[in-house]
């Protein structure tokens, strides 16, 4: 009787430590993910919000780089930045330590959002004369739309009247007949979400286009033709999932059109955590490796939606997540003295950059951090931790036979 007693406490203890262990594991693992972060945020809303980014924000170029980045690599940084951070901004502030620092940087990003439209300002951004600041524009709509209650419904009325002038501005750009359809319907999603005035036609242009790209198992291409790169992470999928979502939210959408994008994004974040090997690299392959982690925004966006496939754990994809971004950490040479993004992949490697990447450009890798958005009471973060499938398979473990859709 005393034995089975003591051998009951001792289980109860046992889970104990190991629930205690578990929870200090991840607490860990998300304030590691919080800090790597902000330490890529802080030199661009630091600047920002006190209207000296152009100021103090280096312009680095490929060898080839096309002419005039100057006039748009101020854009790309801040409308990336905004894209990647507003979900976890959303959670909005509380009297935690994480959430004053949500806070701070709540606060930071409506100065920053203000001195970028203000054409008073010094820091007032490019938004009409080039292509890029469409695209740029369209990742700023796309961080309101993911956090529209702390990023927009508490910004003042002069700086919300600036914004939606600005993102109109857009229009005289016009996009390619590619990917770009979605920096457009983006746009037009967002001024439909906030000012009721978005473009239909362009919305459903760029939809129905992509239904129409569609290839099969998860994959579209970029325009009529076939890319073998990240593209369907970095824009399209991700982009897709936000303006059907705002669709429905606004009374405009259709379900179906929302479920397919879905599905479809499911089967690209399944292949995505395949990607990823037991050391936390990935293939390098196809355009703008420069940004980094941010080829993982699809699978990073599933998770964070809790609509991972079936046999795709979260705990598994925080694990997967963590290592590709911890392993581009390792290299000292990612940041500049002054905290800046370097070009390059692994390190500073300028080469590795296409003629259109530039400084700003990089900041596209801060969309790996949208599971953030999660609370840390979540599956994602709380559960404990699990080999992703790689590890599995080369740990000689068992796994599900992988299938198309």
């Amino acid at each position: 009787m005393y034995i089975t007693k003591y051998h009951n406490v001792s289980i109860i203890v046992l889970c104990l430590v190991f629930l205690q262990t578990s929870l200090a594991q991840t607490t860990t693992e998300r304030s590691l993910f919080i800090d790597q972060l902000t330490k890529i945020a802080d030199p661009v809303l630091v600047n920002l919000s006190q209207d000296r980014l152009k100021a103090t924000m280096p312009i680095e170029v490929a060898p080839n780089a096309y002419g005039d980045r100057d006039k748009v690599t101020y854009l790309e940084a801040f409308g990336r930045l905004v894209a990647g951070m507003a979900p976890w901004l959303e959670l909005g502030p509380d009297e935690t330590i994480e959430g004053k620092l949500r806070e701070k940087y709540i606060l930071m990003i409506h100065q920053s959002l203000k001195h970028a439209t203000d054409p008073k300002a010094k820091d007032f951004m490019n938004f009409t004369d080039h292509g890029q600041p469409l695209v740029d524009a369209a990742f700023l709509a796309q961080g309101l739309l993911r956090a529209p209650s702390q990023l927009w419904e508490r910004l003042d009325e002069v700086t919300k009247r600036q914004t939606i002038d600005a993102l109109r501005a857009t229009r005289k750009i016009s996009p390619y007949y590619s990917n770009w359809l979605l920096f457009t319907g983006m746009i037009e999603a967002a001024l439909l979400k906030f000012d009721g005035d978005g473009d239909m036609v362009r919305i459903a242009y760029a939809l129905n286009k992509h239904k129409e790209w569609y290839l099969g198992d998860g994959i579209y291409g970029d325009g009529p033709d076939f890319h073998f790169d990240y593209y369907n992470s970095f824009v399209i999928q991700p982009m897709l999932l936000d303006i059907s979502k705002t669709l429905l939210e606004t009374g405009k959408g259709n379900k179906s059109d929302y479920d397919l994008f879905l599905k479809r994004a499911q089967r690209y974040a399944a292949i995505q955590e395949r990607l990823i090997s037991p050391e936390g690299t990935y293939p390098v392959i196809g355009r703008s490796m420069a940004y980094r982690f941010g080829a993982f925004q699809a699978l990073s966006q599933v998770a964070l939606w809790e609509k991972l496939p079936e046999g795709v754990s979260p705990a598994q994809v925080r694990g997967a997540i963590l290592a590709i971004v911890n392993k581009h950490f390792q290299s000292e040479t990612m940041f500049d003295p002054n905290g800046w993004l370097k070009l390059g992949f692994n390190g500073a490697q300028p080469e590795i950059a296409e003629p259109y990447i530039s400084t700003g450009s990089l900041y596209l890798c801060a969309q790996v951090f949208l599971v953030l958005g999660l609370p840390e009471q979540s599956s994602f973060w709380a559960d404990p931790a699990e080999p992703w499938t790689q590890q599995k398979i080369w740990g000689g473990q068992k796994v599900k036979i992988d299938k198309a859709i």
